[in-house]
């Protein structure tokens, strides 16, 4: 936690002018504190992954039971996401600050002492709403309060503690398991969050005016189950027949078509719950693209290589956290220096070198990948990857936002945030159902079981260098930077 606050660049020395980035520039004391309390929330959303056996020894479930620990955290992530651009917009700073922390503080504390698994799960869903609303408030705080000249520096001190603390999830929970049982997860979390909650509730500052308006609750319905849905019919691909995840997806797209329109007729009252205008501000549209397809590489690669690490290297969760963990504290650590270079240069001279790499990055690890790749090896082309993915998030980020006009902040963010969990969830979606795919097919024709997947692991990859392609085409779109600071302007 303290990283993402020491690694802040607190001010420059250099003389210039008030709207350069070398002017003199400290950051917020209420971004600082945002920074770290979402680092403390979002280090939770990974930290049971490692939990799962656990689970199943003390509730007695199976292995495909015990995974809606993670699944129910993200369907509410999806389904509370798109309410908080309305509700960011309707209450002060402090006031969102306070309930996202009482509320996920309430979800530790219930998981710590949940007698069963389903009271496991209601606490997660708890930690996973207060989680919900801690990203958008954080973004939407950050392109408020910080001049253009300097957003993406502050940007990237966000995208490290974003980044960092899922890579550090894994890795956590691992030694916190070795000392005692899944409770303690919980419990090392829940004194962390109420300290950052008690703080943040003195210090943080009221940051522009609420507005009074009504809720629509069709809305609300038609957000949350067509998200929830949507996010869960995709994360069921490759899990069983085919009939569940595509009815559960469809359900999802129909629902959500239908939010779609009923907020383009709000639009015309003055009242959406989530205002799509975002989406006709080109540079905006573009970055919203690309992002969906960066992330769809970026969680595919996240669920692949910890896959293949456990099932046929045989390493322990600890040991694959241990892994991995360098590639996700490369990407946040970069976060600040790509965001001073952001500033500097703008947006493509960073994003389309990095999305070259990503393709190059995940083109090498299906090339190289079999079961006796050296680890060393995997580590460096897994710390490339995420070291490119780092030039591509935080001036993609920035420059999205940024193009907005100031009273869509809090809906761009919201929209951003959702459209990363679908991607996120379609990209390990169709990642896995290729891999599993190519495996059973080339088990058929004869290969072992762990060539065989070794073989769908090489496929699977490559797909997500075709996500990669993606992001570089979408790159050449971008302009450096937005064309006003204000935004307001269509791109």
């Amino acid at each position: 936690m303290s990283a993402s606050l020491e690694a802040d660049p607190i001010q420059t020395t250099v003389a210039a002018t008030p709207d350069s980035p070398d002017a003199p520039f400290k950051t917020p004391l209420v971004v600082k504190l945002l920074v770290a309390a979402t680092f403390v929330v979002i280090l939770n959303e990974t930290t049971m992954i490692n939990a799962l056996p656990s689970l199943m020894r003390d509730f007695g479930i199976d292995q495909r039971t015990s995974q809606w620990v993670n699944t129910v955290f993200m369907l509410t992530m999806a389904s509370v996401i798109p309410l908080t651009g309305w509700f960011l917009q309707r209450v002060t700073t402090r006031t969102a600050f306070t309930v996202a922390m009482a509320t996920f503080c309430t979800g530790t504390f219930l998981g710590m002492v949940a007698p069963t698994y389903a009271a496991l799960l209601v606490a997660r869903a708890v930690q996973g709403a207060g989680t919900a609303v801690m990203m958008p408030l954080l973004m939407t705080t950050v392109m408020t309060v910080i001049p253009m000249a300097h957003r993406g520096r502050v940007m990237g001190n966000m995208m490290m503690a974003i980044s960092v603390a899922p890579a550090l999830g894994p890795t956590t929970s691992g030694l916190l398991l070795e000392l005692g049982s899944w409770r303690l997860i919980f419990a090392v979390i829940l004194p962390l969050a109420v300290v950052m909650g008690l703080v943040g509730r003195r210090l943080v500052e009221n940051i522009g005016e609420p507005k009074a308006g009504p809720v629509s609750w069709l809305s609300v319905l038609l957000a949350g189950s067509g998200f929830a849905n949507l996010v869960y019919g995709l994360s069921n691909f490759g899990v069983g027949s085919l009939a569940k995840p595509v009815g559960f997806t469809v359900l999802g797209v129909l629902l959500v078509g239908a939010f779609v329109a009923y907020q383009i007729v709000l639009q015309g009252r003055g009242g959406p719950l989530l205002d799509l205008r975002t989406l006709r501000i080109r540079t905006y549209a573009t970055a919203v693209l690309l992002m969906c397809a960066a992330f769809m590489a970026f969680f595919g690669a996240m669920v692949l290589l910890p896959s293949y690490l456990q099932e046929y290297r045989h390493l322990s969760t600890l040991k694959t956290g241990l892994l991995v963990m360098p590639g996700g504290l490369a990407m946040g650590l970069l976060g600040p220096r790509v965001g001073k270079v952001f500033d500097r240069l703008g947006t493509r001279p960073l994003v389309i070198p990095g999305a070259a790499g990503l393709v190059a990055a995940l083109v090498a690890l299906a090339e190289v990948i079999d079961l006796d790749t050296p680890y060393w090896l995997i580590v460096v082309l897994h710390v490339a990857l995420m070291s490119c993915l780092a030039c591509v998030f935080t001036p993609v980020f920035t420059l999205g936002l940024g193009a907005l006009p100031q009273e869509l902040y809090s809906h761009g963010s919201s929209l951003l945030a959702t459209l990363q969990q679908v991607a996120g969830a379609a990209g390990m979606a169709l990642l896995i159902a290729i891999l599993q795919s190519r495996a059973k097919h080339l088990a058929v024709s004869g290969l072992d079981a762990p060539n065989a997947f070794v073989g769908g692991l090489d496929w699977a990859l490559m797909t997500g260098a075709g996500f990669g392609l993606v992001v570089l085409l979408m790159a050449l779109l971008l302009p450096a930077r937005a064309a006003s600071t204000a935004g307001g302007a269509a791109h």
